[in-house]
């Protein structure tokens, strides 16, 4: 953005600096001189205007407006995209091959530019996050609260994992794979012949976490995982955390359990109380906007234009107005045909 607003930065300068600034025939300032004519200061800004006018004014409106309404934001923002450059940087074997891929793929012509353009979304993103936040309703809040925030439970496992090389065939790997569960049913059964003979179910678990479990860091604390909850381990872990969540203290899965490193069977030891709302409330509107932004593409559009108003935003250039509300009503559309 810097980089193609630098023309226009150059012409205030002739404009402002010292000296006497030439003038056309017509009796405009000129940028250039030529025998027999020139290029005045309104005839470029027409044509940088044209040309790049419009992206250049939305990011330098929404820069200006999102670093007033969410300054203590901003460093967070620039680390963020620094951040994200750097990885990107990793992926390539110089600056410039970056750059060619920048000026291929984008139209950003510099580094410097890109990460700007980082920056600027990572600021929209947290607008529009807080744009939803303030959107819930208390009634929103206090259901998700009641029907999807749980106590930290704790948890014993047992895990197989599967034998299979990564250069394994399909059957290869399905075979080591309807092996594994067969152990992992294996244990259950176990599991249930204690019960079943009034044997104490959490020291034949412990007894067959030192025979079966692959989990080398667990299986000396008899395969406990400690107090867990959703996004403790990882969403891939889900299925794990709510059949913990459905047992009773006391119980063991009586169905194999799947995450990415295996199978397991599970003994769950307690359960905390879950905090209050009034703890919760912060964490919970955090979630539900995120869930909404993620199912609603539009939301972002909403939030900007929210935040626009509210600081009063007026384009008093006609073509650059009109070329932004062709802008808007574009973007709207094209939110709402994804929503469909």
């Amino acid at each position: 953005m810097k980089r193609k607003l630098f023309l226009i930065a150059l012409s205030i300068f002739l404009i402002t600096g010292c000296g006497k600034i030439p003038t056309l025939k017509n009796g405009e300032q000129a940028v250039v001189s030529i025998d027999g004519g020139g290029i005045s200061t309104n005839e470029l800004y027409e044509e940088i205007k044209e040309k790049y006018g419009l992206q250049a004014l939305v990011n330098m409106i929404d820069t200006q407006i999102l670093e007033k309404e969410f300054k203590n934001y901003k460093a967070n923002a620039s680390e963020q995209a620094a951040s994200s450059l750097e990885a990107t940087k990793a992926q390539y074997e110089s600056d410039e091959a970056l750059l060619t891929d920048i000026r291929t793929y984008t139209s950003y012509t510099s580094i410097e530019e890109y990460q700007d353009a980082l920056y600027l979304g990572y600021m929209r993103e947290h607008a529009t996050l807080e744009y939803v936040k303030g959107e819930l309703t208390d009634n929103e809040i206090e259901s998700y609260y009641k029907d999807s925030v749980y106590g930290d439970v704790s948890v014993k496992h047992i895990l197989i994992t599967v034998n299979a090389s990564a250069t394994a065939t399909d059957d290869e790997k399905k075979k080591a794979e309807d092996e594994a569960k067969a152990k992992a049913n294996e244990i259950i059964k176990k599991l249930q012949d204690a019960k079943k003979n009034n044997k104490k179910v959490e020291d034949e678990f412990n007894t067959l976490v030192k025979e079966y479990s692959e989990d080398e860091s667990t299986k000396s604390k008899n395969g406990d995982l400690g107090y867990i909850n959703y996004n403790t381990l990882g969403s891939d872990y889900d299925e794990l955390v709510s059949a913990a969540l459905k047992l009773k203290d006391g119980e063991f899965s009586t169905k194999v359990i799947t995450t990415s490193l295996g199978y397991h069977v599970i003994y769950r030891v307690n359960q905390k109380e879950k905090a209050s709302l009034d703890k919760m409330k912060s964490e919970i509107k955090e979630t539900l906007a995120q869930t909404k932004i993620n199912n609603n593409s539009g939301l972002s559009v909403d939030a900007i234009q929210y935040y626009r108003k509210k600081y009063n935003v007026k384009i008093n250039d006609s073509e650059l107005q009109e070329q932004y509300s062709n802008y808007m009503s574009s973007l709207i559309n094209q939110s709402m045909n994804s929503n469909d």
